[in-house]
């Protein structure tokens, strides 16, 4: 601090960090990952708190490339009898650099410079890394371009996956407070339905790469479990299914399901929910009921050898049915029928999620004034259920209950966590899964 103006001279060393990093990625033809790393410099400047940790793992990532680059470069020279000395103590030199900036970068001299958007900084560096993470792993064990960047662009695909995660830390922001993720969510969910169905038309009208494998899958969620009993096989998206009900248990449904966005978009557009008992029944029942006829029909289709492309036909029928049901019913009660009455995956979610952890629970000590039971579009939430303390089996942890009540007393839970930092855990994996998704939509 120099007459009261904060200097910046504490950032050198971290920024030649990453910029040198980059560089090492320029040179192995990497574009994206020299872009981003620039842009991860120049939000240092920025002064925002969440980017500091994403740098210190940026450079702790950078140290570990660097070492194995260190062992590789001598390996290759001692095999060609050629000299190596020189070369350890350059790349010696900039592991070290590395490192001094890292130390700089977490120690405390820059404590006071990072000082804009502290209030849950650690959430959205969070919500940036997991979803990096997610994405780096998706990249690097498949066999194809995963990614629209590297399918169109060759070489950018850690620019994509910088921004997505950029953009995920941004959402998380707004969905900080339960009015926030009452607001936010629907919208991001609705924008992630868009992007997987504008890619799957763009597909169809011949632009194959936007199909990813170049194969079209129907997108139809009853097909998840499906389509793999008619095949014998492909089971990715059930793997990928199941991986997301152990993270976020049934927030699949209310945050990440293609179609459920279309029943979320129909139910707005009716009034407001009420309670139904008839519905509570279908709930189990009736999605117990097309379950049966999903996966029975797949498997009567296999036996008799019906082809791939007349059983897409079934798939199709099975599929419409649901729009209807959206367009009549879920548009006519102002409640999601299809999600909690039709569709057999989420009746797979609500029953599996329970593996997870997380949960909505009530207070004891609730006013019962019933403001969360016009808010619930999932019918979990009645006079008897908040009595209970628990939402009923359709719960999807959306969370428009929690903002509903201006009580303060439902909430998130999570052994061994408090309210505030459950949710804000819950918020962290669904926003870190739904740009994750976002990237690899049409998988």
């Amino acid at each position: 601090m120099e007459n009261g103006i904060l200097k910046p001279y504490g950032l050198i060393l971290p920024v030649a960090a990453l910029l040198l990093f980059g560089a090492h990625g320029l040179r192995q033809g990497d574009f994206g990952l020299a872009a981003s790393q620039v842009a991860l410099a120049g939000l240092l400047f920025a002064r925002r708190a969440w980017a500091r940790p994403v740098a210190v793992a940026a450079l702790l990532w950078g140290g570990v490339v660097w070492a194995r680059a260190t062992v590789d470069f001598i390996a290759f020279r001692q095999a060609f009898e050629l000299p190596w000395l020189r070369l350890a103590w350059i790349m010696g030199g900039v592991i070290v650099l590395d490192g001094l900036g890292l130390i700089a970068l977490i120690g405390r001299r820059l404590d006071g410079w990072f000082d804009r958007d502290r209030e849950w900084a650690v959430p959205r560096a969070a919500m940036f890394l997991l979803t990096v993470f997610g994405l780096a792993m998706a990249r690097s064990h498949v066999d194809f371009p995963i990614l629209l960047a590297d399918r169109y662009l060759s070489g950018w695909g850690w620019l994509e996956i910088f921004l997505l995660g950029c953009y995920a830390q941004w959402v998380g922001a707004m969905m900080r407070t339960p009015k926030g993720h009452r607001t936010v969510r629907p919208r991001i969910w609705g924008l992630f339905s868009a992007v997987f169905f504008l890619q799957l038309a763009l597909g169809l009208l011949g632009m194959d790469r936007m199909l990813m494998t170049g194969t079209l899958h129907l997108p139809v969620p009853a097909l998840i479990a499906a389509g793999p009993v008619f095949r014998g096989g492909g089971y990715f998206m059930l793997v990928l299914f199941g991986a997301t009900l152990l993270l976020v248990g049934p927030a699949w449904c209310s945050h990440l399901c293609y179609i459920g966005a279309w029943d979320d978009a129909m139910s707005r557009l009716g009034p407001r929910p009420a309670p139904s008992k008839a519905l509570r029944i279908l709930s189990l029942w009736g999605r117990a009921g097309t379950l049966v006829l999903a996966v029975g029909t797949a498997l009567a289709l296999r036996a008799l050898g019906v082809p791939g492309a007349s059983a897409v036909l079934f798939g199709a029928a099975f599929g419409l049915v649901g729009v209807g049901v959206m367009l009549f019913v879920s548009r006519r009660r102002g409640m999601m029928v299809h999600c909690t009455a039709y569709c057999p995956m989420g009746l797979v979610g609500n029953i599996f999620g329970r593996i997870s952890p997380w949960r909505v629970r009530i207070d004891a000590d609730c006013t019962r004034c019933g403001a969360c039971f016009t808010r619930c579009r999932y019918n979990a939430l009645d006079e008897e259920r908040v009595a209970l303390g628990r939402p009923a089996l359709s719960c999807t942890l959306c969370g428009d209950c929690v903002s509903a009540c201006a009580h303060k007393r439902i909430g998130y839970a999570f052994p061994g966590l408090s309210r505030e930092t459950a949710r804000a855990a819950f918020i962290v994996l669904a926003v870190s899964l739904h740009a994750v998704f976002l990237g690899v939509a049409r998988i």
